[in-house]
């Protein structure tokens, strides 16, 4: 069997079948570690503690479990993962192409083609960076980045900044550039905020406690919205912190509503700053009086937390005015807007009507088997995403119960034997 994909997700899905007795061929288009390493920022770290971090028995051993890793760390860990499991691996192997073939399937790779009885797709579903679509009226001279481009304040020119998207991308590259004394504007959208402790805990460490983590995905009162949310912001920077906009705001940052029209001279912004940033801190309130229920339900110990306060208000007429790129040209703008799924490669038809793989309880199965697992996304048995962990409860749906036969690769990496997968990566709030 194939595995598509060498990230965190497909080395788990290789360390879960070699337990069972099966050896796949994990097939990355890069080298390990490659988008933690060469897609975030210099500060870049998690916002979920270092304890999270559970790859597939492989558990985070370093000395500061409540800390959060770098960016480098980060790499280290998943590399040190991939030694530890000695996966039948392939890096800077592509595969263009995904195909029914008899009773299985061919991949067209860079190395030739593979033919296998059942395949794993683990490749994520943020492939292609997603701008406003009136991104290209801006001028020609005006450089623009996605998140997963931008490195430090010092690969920009000398000037203003405008980062647009609020998730944690956007508040996290905002901040970085702010605290390098930086001019930054700062779009804000919808996206909630959490609280980084609370009652003496990090909040991680309370929902955790509280099952939250566990909850099925059918569980939750709408599942669809659950998968593509967007994540709170909050940092792991500085030993982990809230990310509070309204200060920064009052320290000098300068916040708009949502981006609404971008034009060669000018770029304007909805007025709906106060509603959105207002929103944000009604999900940050949630989640701790969430928490407070629960200390009171189970009869805990822990000390009391002071209400949240706003220390800054936008004005009445705060977007009013336009950004006059004339007067007051931006040196740089970067795009924090999500990414958008790119699955043209496979031609097999297992694909709900907005191009995603149709998925309940844990990878998609189509026969024969093909296990669309996508990677840390949004397609998960629960409603848990994007922390370093490979777990069980998918394994358990969804494990082989038998040894499938052997397939093999033609090309110049000769033959090769195949077995079959699963995955169960998580998520954070």
């Amino acid at each position: 069997m194939a595995v598509v994909g060498g990230g965190q997700a497909g080395l788990s899905v290789a360390s879960s079948l070699q337990r069972r007795g099966i050896r796949p061929l994990v097939l990355e288009q890069h080298h390990i570690g490659y988008a933690w390493e060469q897609q975030r920022w210099d500060s870049f770290c998690l916002v979920t503690p270092n304890w999270q971090c559970r790859l597939s028995e492989f558990p985070y051993d370093g000395e500061a479990p409540g800390g959060f890793m770098g960016r480098d760390q980060i790499v280290e860990y998943v590399r040190r993962f991939a030694a530890h499991i000695r996966a039948d691996l392939r890096e800077g192997v592509a595969v263009s192409r995904l195909l029914n073939q008899g009773s299985g399937y061919r991949l067209i790779t860079s190395e030739g083609e593979i033919e296998a009885d059942q395949v794993v797709v683990a490749t994520g579903g943020y492939h292609r960076p997603k701008r406003h679509p009136l991104a290209e009226r801006l001028p020609a001279s005006l450089l623009q980045l996605d998140a997963r481009a931008y490195r430090n304040p010092g690969q920009l020119p000398e000037g203003p900044v405008l980062v647009v998207g609020s998730g944690q991308s956007g508040c996290q590259i905002a901040e970085d550039l702010f605290l390098a004394g930086r001019r930054v504007h700062l779009s804000v959208g919808s996206a909630p905020r959490s609280p980084r402790r609370h009652r003496g805990k990090d909040v991680v460490d309370w929902l955790d406690r509280m099952g939250y983590y566990a909850m099925p995905i059918e569980q939750h009162p709408d599942p669809k919205v659950v998968r593509t949310k967007t994540n709170h912001y909050l940092t792991g920077r500085d030993g982990g912190r809230d990310i509070d906009l309204r200060q920064r705001a009052s320290q000098g940052l300068q916040l708009h509503g949502r981006l609404l029209d971008l034009g060669p001279g000018q770029i304007r912004f909805a007025a709906d700053l106060a509603a959105n940033l207002d929103q944000a801190d009604a999900v940050y309130c949630r989640i701790g009086a969430s928490i407070d229920a629960y200390i009171a339900r189970e009869g805990l110990d822990a000390p009391e937390e002071s209400a949240y306060s706003a220390c800054w208000q936008p004005g009445p007429n705060h977007d009013a005015a336009p950004l006059d790129l004339e007067s007051d040209p931006l040196a740089a703008v970067i795009w924090c807007t999500g990414y958008g799924a790119d699955f043209g490669w496979i031609d097999v038809p297992v694909f709900d009507g907005s191009g995603y793989p149709a998925h309940q309880r844990g990878p998609l199965f189509y026969r024969p088997a093909l296990a669309a697992h996508l990677g840390f996304g949004p397609f998960l048995r629960r409603g848990r995403r994007r922390r370093l962990s490979g777990g069980n409860d998918s394994a358990a749906a969804t494990a082989p119960r038998r040894q499938p036969r052997t397939a093999g690769m033609h090309g110049p990496a000769g033959l090769v034997s195949f077995g079959n997968a699963w995955l169960d990566p998580q998520f954070w709030v």
